[in-house]
């Protein structure tokens, strides 16, 4: 678990050498006679920092000219005394008991390491200022001996966090050893590359366990592979090659990529936006530079690397930006504070880094992958308006040239896929129509309600806790990018029922500890739309909720029941919490009337059919319900939720739309319609429609809708029972679509137990058109009736159906 020092970006960690500005390379060093170490070597810089570009356009030449100014600033404050490279820096080995200090000085270690790279970076490419400066290098070469000497050397004893040892300190080493190895002579090399091999032995990855697995796994098998080209040793590369195998097969349990999608790092976080980046990263560099040397990559389980690229990432992409849901505690990272200048991390910059690794991973994929690739990253490029991918701070020289190439080739983008994406393995779930996206957070006795850890994400209580994520094709594709983090309430997340019981920061204990005792947490979906539902029991409270959401056509059907909670504070299901910017008044009208816009209107509206909120969409209450609404300018500072963060106010205005349940209610009710996008005119038909939405069920036993204009009828049974039309005989998530003279039945047992689930349909069916090997077809005729084996991993069991 790496420091809040380690992977200030994912660029660091992930794509490029610096955690600075992005850097280029325009032409290799001295030339080598032709072997295959010389030719990793070069590859590999060429591969991080760039070629066949021109350095004197833009954004390449601001970005040099950047990286010179920063590299002048470091340079300049750069001391060789005992104890430190750097007088902000120091890295001496702490006394045995303090281990807050212990983890300090490690963290130090390795940003001193950091900005040596920027400044060889600095020294080693044009337009710099600092370009083949003989003095820079001499100062360089002193430094890295003195480093050496002093802390990261054969023998030492490391101290604080692993991940500086082990991955972050000898990245960078082995970064500098490249750029620099025609100045470093064979005795620096063999000090250097016995430093790693102390810090980084074999044993290291001989079990895939603890902190060798997933991203980490990769990370180290970086380290070694670079270690294996700059020590000239064939059994180094070859162990980093033949490593990496445990990565690729799909995992039913722990860190790794399932066969679902999901992918999981620290055992019980959704990492698809982070640690699964730096993976994806991790392994696109990798796999370019053994490419068609003696070390190639050929293990045939490889392929579900490409696959994931469709399967686990693309699914979170949308409009160039990662959503937030599967970024572990990387959210609070927001603005950090950094060497010479504050650091922007958003779901957009998380993005752009995860197309840049796409677009990589690209020139070792098949040319039917390639092509396809190259049309989704064209069309991110197209549509990434809120924060363009192409003049991206997360992005280095070499990964915009490469993202460059494919926007001005012959590939046709690709517009945002349509469809609905289950992730049982971490309790996540993707929807997406024509013009815009959501996607809902989960969590149960397998998946975190939040991780924090490091001094990170120390107020993400609630994001597992039914957060409900919304975007627009043209609008809100700020909403979690402009500061929200920070200044939002904790307790008020949109889509989620929470207690409004105080927490104390990290509550329920670091690294996806905090898990709550529960098992029904899935859905059923036909890839289109979806059924999908949560058993919820708040985090460090009494509170006790069932969650249902009912994803369609234009709308997400919000269902709550058996809400109940003895914590002495009231319970709040959050209808939505709308980030409107630091001067945003977008009116907000209820059952067609406009309210106030000033700050610190809060009303509450008794029998609220629907609500609209200008330039977001509209809310349908089916029935009614007393609908609280605050407008509020919220102040707070990244330092709050991240102590990496800087500490200066930000300031952000919020529209709350949220149903108060009461002081420990007692099996409590909500029931709410989202149309993202929708005019107040359409919001208001829709309400006044109470033909298309019937709400079968909205109990703590069952919940469940029926839109006959859709074809669609989903229900998510608690407990064995009947809704409608649909009979279970144990717990279940089931949706049927009809279409025509056809439907589709789709059923899952989220409990995850594996015990048989009969389902009865009371609709004629004279014949099973076609079902999975899990599915038998017990009866058909006035009444079907299906027997599913479901299974323990929560998946989804299909049969299609003639109508009678």
């Amino acid at each position: 678990m790496p420091s809040p020092l380690s992977r200030r970006t994912l660029l660091r960690a992930a794509l490029t050498t610096t955690a600075a500005t992005p850097l280029v390379l325009a032409s290799p060093g001295t030339a080598h006679a032709a072997d295959p170490y010389d030719t990793l070597r070069l590859k590999w810089r060429d591969l991080v920092l760039g070629t066949g570009f021109d350095p004197a356009a833009e954004p390449y030449a601001s970005r040099l000219t950047a990286l010179g100014a920063t590299a002048a600033r470091l340079r300049s404050t750069m001391r060789r005394v005992p104890g430190s490279l750097w007088p902000d820096l120091p890295y001496a080995d702490p006394e045995p008991d303090t281990d807050s200090e212990s983890f300090t000085y490690s963290g130090n270690l390795g940003t001193s390491y950091d900005r040596l790279r920027t400044l060889t970076e600095a020294y080693a490419q044009p337009g710099t200022g600092l370009t083949g400066d003989p003095a820079l290098l001499a100062e360089l070469l002193a430094a890295l001996d003195h480093l050496h000497d002093e802390a990261y050397h054969a023998g030492q004893t490391r101290y604080g966090n692993w991940w500086n040892w082990q991955i972050g300190i000898p990245q960078a080493l082995l970064d500098i050893c490249v750029h620099l190895y025609d100045h470093l002579g064979a005795a620096r090399i063999t000090r250097f590359t016995a430093a790693v091999d102390h810090f980084v032995p074999d044993s290291t990855v001989a079990s895939y366990t603890g902190t060798s697995t997933g991203a980490n796994r990769v990370d180290l098998c970086r380290v070694l592979a670079l270690r294996g080209v700059i020590g000239r040793s064939s059994a180094k590369t070859a162990l980093a090659r033949d490593a990496l195998g445990p990565v690729f097969p799909y995992v039913t349990s722990g860190d790794g990529l399932y066969a679902d999608g999901s992918f999981i790092q620290h055992t019980y976080v959704p990492y698809a936006g982070t640690y699964g980046a730096v993976m994806l990263g991790g392994l696109s560099l990798l796999f370019a530079l053994l490419d068609g040397s003696p070390w190639e990559v050929t293990d045939p389980n490889r392929q579900t690397v490409f696959d994931s690229v469709e399967k686990a990432y693309a699914p979170f992409l949308y409009n160039g930006l990662a959503m937030d849901g599967v970024s572990g505690r990387a959210v609070s990272r927001g603005v950090q504070k950094s060497d010479t200048r504050s650091v922007l991390q958003d779901d957009h910059l998380r993005g752009h880094a995860i197309v840049a690794c796409i677009a990589l991973l690209g020139q070792s994929a098949s040319s039917t992958e390639r092509a396809r690739w190259d049309a989704m990253v064209k069309g991110w490029i197209d549509r990434a308006r809120y924060r363009p991918v192409l003049d991206s701070d997360a992005l280095g020289v070499a990964q915009l040239a490469r993202l460059k190439a494919i926007a001005d080739g012959t590939a046709t983008a690709a517009p945002e896929p349509v469809g609905h994406r289950l992730f049982p393995a971490m309790d996540r779930a993707v929807h997406r129509r024509p013009d815009w996206a959501a996607a809902v957070s989960m969590a149960s006795r397998r998946i975190t309600h939040y991780e924090n850890g490091n001094g990170e994400n120390l107020r993400g209580w609630h994001t597992g806790s039914g957060m409900l994520y919304w975007w627009g094709d043209t609008y809100g594709n700020g909403q979690y990018s402009d500061a929200f983090w920070p200044t939002v309430d904790p307790l008020r997340l949109p889509g989620t029922t929470v207690s409004r019981k105080p927490l104390a920061d990290g509550e329920g204990g670091a690294w996806g500890a905090p898990r709550p005792d529960v098992r029904w947490v899935g859905g059923a979906t036909d890839g289109t739309y979806a059924a999908v539902g949560q058993y919820l029991k708040g985090l460090s409270s009494t509170l006790l909720a069932k969650k249902s959401w009912f994803f369609l056509d234009d709308a997400i059907v919000c269902l709550g029941a058996g809400i109940h909670g003895r914590d002495g504070t009231r319970v709040e299901t959050i209808v939505d919490n709308r980030n409107l910017g630091a001067n945003g008044s977008h009116a907000l009208t209820v059952d067609g009337t406009a309210q106030p816009t000033r700050l610190g209107l809060h009303a509450t509206f008794t029998g609220a059919r629907w609500a609209h909120l200008a330039g977001f969409g509209g809310y349908v209450f089916p029935g009614g319900a007393n609908l609280s609404a605050l407008r509020e300018a919220r102040t707070g500072a990244w330092s709050d939720i991240n102590t990496g963060g800087t500490t200066d106010p930000v300031t952000r205005r919020y529209l709350t739309l949220w149903c108060d349940h009461g002081t420990d209610p007692t099996w409590d009710t909500y029931a709410y319609v989202v149309l993202p996008g929708a005019t107040a005119e359409r919001t208001a038909a829709r309400a006044a429609d109470t033909t298309r939405l019937t709400v079968l069920a909205n109990t703590g036993e069952q919940q469940g809708v029926h839109v006959p204009a859709l074809g669609f009828t989903g229900v998510n049974l608690w407990f064995a029972g009947t809704v409608g039309d649909v009979t279970t005989t144990a717990p279940a998530s089931v949706m049927i679509r009809e279409m025509g003279r056809t439907a589709t039945v789709c059923v899952s047992g989220p409990l995850r137990d594996g015990a048989v689930i009969d389902l009865t349909w009371r609709r004629a069916v004279p014949s099973v058109v076609s079902h999975d090997p899990s599915v038998q077809v017990v009866t058909t005729g006035a009444r079907l009736t299906l027997r599913v084996t479901p299974g323990t991993a929560g998946a989804v069991h299909k049969a299609v159906v003639s109508l009678g």
